[in-house]
């Protein structure tokens, strides 16, 4: 995993001087053991349940790249996450809890706070505080193509992705819903952007 090379080194650092812990190390040592559990975990499922269920393994590695501005890898690996999820027939949970906020974009954290403030039952319920892989896949397409200023003909692409996956979202599912809204707002600004400039 591209992660163990990287914690080595880092590792190799804290022996050099070990009196001195440099804190943000610290942090991205934890980041990046945590995110190897989870992908571990994510395996462990597709192992078990993928025959049942449509589970892809690196959602949380896209999430991990996403967080350190690796777009480019971000959007590789949620854009495979998608054409492998789009069609599938059910779909595995991210949870959107605070020990998971250090991976999400503030976007997401803030959908989740404003779902939490409207519905304060939703707290009780852990159902609420998830998105499916495939939204969370779909809008980190989008911001890593946002973000690496991607042209119309591969945004209206996704935008499709985002409108198949709103058609298969049930209204109950609140915080999907508005991930998918936010992810299409984003997208259609774009575009209406890009074609006023032109």
């Amino acid at each position: 995993m591209f992660f163990s090379t990287h914690v080595l080194f880092c590792n190799q650092e804290f022996r050099r001087c070990p009196t001195e812990i440099n804190t943000s190390q610290l942090v991205v040592l934890l980041q990046q053991s945590a995110v190897e559990h989870l992908t571990t975990y994510r395996q462990l499922v597709s192992r078990d349940f993928g025959s049942v269920v449509t589970i892809v393994t690196t959602d949380f590695e896209a999430m991990y790249a996403y967080k350190r501005g690796d777009y480019q890898l971000c959007l590789q690996l949620s854009t495979q996450n998608v054409l492998t999820l789009l069609y599938g027939s059910y779909w595995i949970n991210v949870a959107v809890l605070p020990e998971f906020f250090q991976l999400l974009d503030d976007d997401i954290v803030s959908l989740t706070a404003l779902t939490l403030i409207v519905n304060p039952e939703c707290r009780c319920n852990i159902a609420s505080c998830c998105i499916s892989q495939l939204t969370l896949s779909l809008y980190l397409m989008t911001q890593c193509q946002l973000k690496l200023r991607h042209s119309v003909t591969s945004l209206a692409q996704t935008l499709n992705y985002v409108n198949v996956a709103q058609r298969r979202t049930p209204v109950a599912r609140t915080l999907d819903r508005l991930t998918l809204k936010l992810s299409e707002r984003m997208m259609l600004r774009n575009l209406s952007n890009s074609l006023n400039s032109a």
